[in-house]
Order: C-alpha cells, then structure tokens, then sequence
C-alpha cells in the first residue's frame, strides 16, 4: 500500500527500556517493592518509533537525530536497522536520551528518565546536514528535548516540494509555520487555541491558527471523538472513532502521523491519508502498550468485510484497495425505498460484470425531491442495511445529490451499471465520464410487473379497499 512512499523522520530520538520482574516482597532499607528482574528489553521511542510505524505500514523510511557517543546509541541504531528503517543519527557530547521503565507483573513501578535538553547548536548542524534527496514526505517529530530546528527543515523541504508533517509540543506553535500538516491532540490545541464546546468552535479556531500560521491543513485528534481535519480551501472532514476495545492509547499518535505521511508520501490526498491515519488508529489502541500497525492490518480493516461506508474518501480508498488487488469494481444507484426481487435480481447481475459491487443510495432528502415528499417509505439508513446484508453487494454508500456524478467521479468504478426501462448507454447519468476514462457502462433489463411505485401502489389500494 506504501511501497512507493520514501519518508524522512527528523525529531527527538530516544532508547525506551524495561525491565521486568516479579515484587514479592517489601525492601527492608525503605517501604518500596523488591522487583527481582527476570529479563528486560529496548524499544526505539520518541520519533524512532514514528520511524517504526512508518517501516510496519511497509514505507521506506529514514530517521534522523541526536545521540551520545554511548552503547545507547549503538543499541538505537542497530535496533532501527533491524526493522528496515536507516538510521541517520548525528553523534554530539551529550548522552542518548534513554527512560527506564520498572515492571512487575506488567504492572509499571517506576519510570527513570535519563536525559537533558541539547544544545541549539546542534540542532541547527542536524537540520544543515538532513538531506532531502529522494524523500517524498517529511515528518517533524517534537518531544521538546530540543534536537529539532524546525523552521530550517520546512524551508529546505518546501523548496524542493515535499510535504512537511509535524506532531507539535508545547504551546510555541510558530516554529511550526509554513507547514503541511500539524497533528495537535485536542489537549495541545486547546493550550493554544483555547477550549471549544462545539464542532463550529473547533473550526473557527483551528483555521484562524491556520491562517496565523500559514498552515496547508491541521488535523486535530479528539480520542474517543475521533479526528477532525481542516484545509486551507475551507473543507471539513470530520472522522468517527473506529477502535470497539481501548486498551492502551500509548503510541496512538505516532501511528496517527507515520500513517499521514505514508498516504502523502504515496500521492494519497490529506482527507484519504486522514481516513487511513483514523483507522490505523484505531486498530493500535486495541493493544497493549506502544505498538505498530502493519500494513496487512491495515488492509484488512479496509477490506471486504467493512463495506457500510460513512464518507466518499473511505469508498474510495475501499475501491482503490481493490483495484489493487486486481479487482474490477463494478457500481450501481437508486432510491431502493422498498426492495424487492427485482431489486435482488438486477444486483445479482450487476455484481457478475465484476469483483465487487459497491451501491450508491439516495439520501432522504434527495429522494424527496426526485419521486415526492410521501417518499422515501424507509430511511436512508435502513435501506443501506438492507442492500448491505445482500450476498451480491460488497459495500454501500449514501449520497445527498440528485445524481451520482459526483460519486463516480470520485470511485471511477471500473463498471458502471443501471437496470429497468433505460434503452441505450447514453440514458444512464455519468455515461460519458465513464467511458472518458475507459470504464464501461451497462444497460440490464428490469423484471417485469415489479417496481417499488408499483408495490406502494398496490399497498395503498389494498388499505383503501379494507376501510370502504
């Protein structure tokens, strides 16, 4: 999924160790736990792990950062080797930045932090010698240990045209201008921006910051709430949570940014990077501890078995999937208020002109406007759970237009297919946009004396009939 992307990780790198053990027992020099260590291990942490989720996701990454002249550091570098990710790590007199973590029956006793602000001046030699040769995204990961110069790596990538992303710290959001992308939670926007109460007050703030800072985008991660993404050019997308079970949200926003990138640095659009960040997301939280995703997780969550779509940007990350598996994507529309087995035979049809059959659904409102204001007899969201639990459909979506131009537009099925009474290709809305980009488009016959007009028809004499 990410093959094609090449990402360069600058930020604050660090050693993460734990020790674990067994306490069994009290100290008898202080009141504090014996923990008898039974084996430990080292974790590359900080923004070594943005460069981990980064090589789990399968995209070609580097990380770059400050180290001591320690076995530390050896250990960083050599851990990051082995997980496919190349460590370029500039050595000063200074000591890795390491934190230690005590555990006893996984539960953590004690953190032991060993570490020190660098020196700005090596900072600024770090940011002078990062090349972007070959990069195609750029991810700023901020701890606030100070071996970031971030105005000098956004300027150097923005010359050459690669998208900068940055996790932020801090209330000092200026360092960050000119940026692609931030990723604030919602507590560190809030340190800045000030507290909302609503959806309206989130965007009003998150684009006058925009607009202070001349960010591109700002993607603002809300837990539970999910994540909500603004653009320069005044569009809002807000995604649902997707984690069933949190276990621990360790780690969730390196996920959250390595997956940004990956999508950026593959030619992905910010919304459909958003919608893969999201759901990446929310499959780390559902495990213990600070964990990565991989890409065949993340395909999985994306593929047949989740077809109840709640955003364009998910269909068609769903329909690129499967074209990349060599899927013909086949697609279909209507009001479908009252299914019948018309309906039932026309979609077993359709879905044999391919591999998958991805439904579009009117809205209520827009089948309001197009059959009356008695209609629809059932709700947009019924009427997708119906279609959904049909053997032949693979994934449904609603749409508010009167027509689905700006669907296919969007998905770009590979077939475009319409039943009932239509005589030649030429009648079917989006025909030509089809054709233009060398899909096809097909015409199916319809079942005779079966329509939903017809059935609603038929109810409504029948009722008249029992009252006379």
């Amino acid at each position: 999924m990410f093959s094609a992307s090449r990402v360069l990780v600058v930020g604050d790198v660090m050693l993460d160790r734990y020790w674990h053990g067994d306490a069994g027992r009290i100290s008898p020099e202080a009141p504090v736990p014996v923990v008898r260590v039974t084996h430990d291990e080292a974790r590359p942490g900080g923004a070594a792990n943005v460069a981990l989720n980064l090589s789990s996701l399968g995209a070609q990454v580097s990380c770059a950062g400050l180290v001591g002249s320690d076995a530390d550091a050896d250990l960083l570098e050599q851990t990051l080797k082995n997980h496919n990710v190349d460590p370029v790590l500039m050595r000063v007199e200074h000591r890795t930045i390491t934190k230690l973590r005590v555990l006893a029956q996984s539960h953590q006793m004690i953190r032991l932090d060993f570490e020190a602000p660098f020196a700005a001046t090596d900072a600024a030699s770090l940011a002078e010698t990062v090349l972007m040769t070959g990069v195609n995204a750029l991810v700023l990961s901020d701890y606030a240990k100070g071996s970031l110069e971030p105005q000098s790596l956004i300027r150097k990538a923005k010359a050459v045209g690669i998208p900068v992303v940055v996790d932020p710290k801090g209330t000092d959001f200026e360092k960050y201008r000119g940026a692609t992308l931030l990723t604030p939670n919602r507590a560190e926007f809030e340190a800045v921006c000030g507290a909302w109460s609503n959806d309206q007050e989130l965007i009003e703030k998150g684009r006058a910051l925009m607009t202070t800072l001349d960010l591109e985008s700002m993607l603002v991660t809300r837990s539970e709430r999910g994540m909500t993404l603004l653009h320069r050019d005044g569009s809002v997308h807000h995604f649902a949570a997707t984690a069933r079970e949190v276990a621990d949200v360790t780690g969730a926003g390196d996920t959250v940014i390595a997956t940004m990138a990956a999508g950026l640095g593959s030619g992905m659009s910010l919304a459909q990077a958003a919608e893969l960040a999201n759901r990446a997301a929310g499959i780390v939280v559902s495990k213990l501890g600070t964990a990565t995703v991989s890409s065949r997780e993340l395909e999985r969550a994306l593929s047949v078995d989740h077809g109840l779509f709640q955003s364009v940007d998910e269909a068609v990350l769903w329909a690129e999937h499967c074209r990349a598996q060599g899927e013909k994507v086949v697609m279909t529309n209507g009001c479908f208020d009252i299914l019948h087995a018309g309906h039932v035979a026309y979609l077993k049809e359709a879905a044999s002109m391919g591999d998958r059959l991805i439904v579009a659904v009117n809205s209520d409102a827009s089948v309001a406007r197009l059959k009356g204001p008695e209609r629809p007899v059932n709700s947009v969201e019924r009427r997708l759970q119906v279609l959904f639990g049909l053997g032949a459909v693979d994934a449904v979506i609603a749409f508010e237009d009167d027509t689905p131009i700006p669907l296919i537009d969007a998905i770009r099925p590979d077939v475009l297919v319409k039943g009932g009474d239509y005589q030649s290709i030429e009648e079917v809305v989006g025909f030509e946009r089809v054709l233009a980009y060398g899909g096809e488009v097909k015409v199916l016959g319809e079942v005779a004396n079966l329509s939903t007009s017809h059935l609603i028809a038929k109810i409504r004499q029948t009722e008249s009939d029992s009252t006379n």
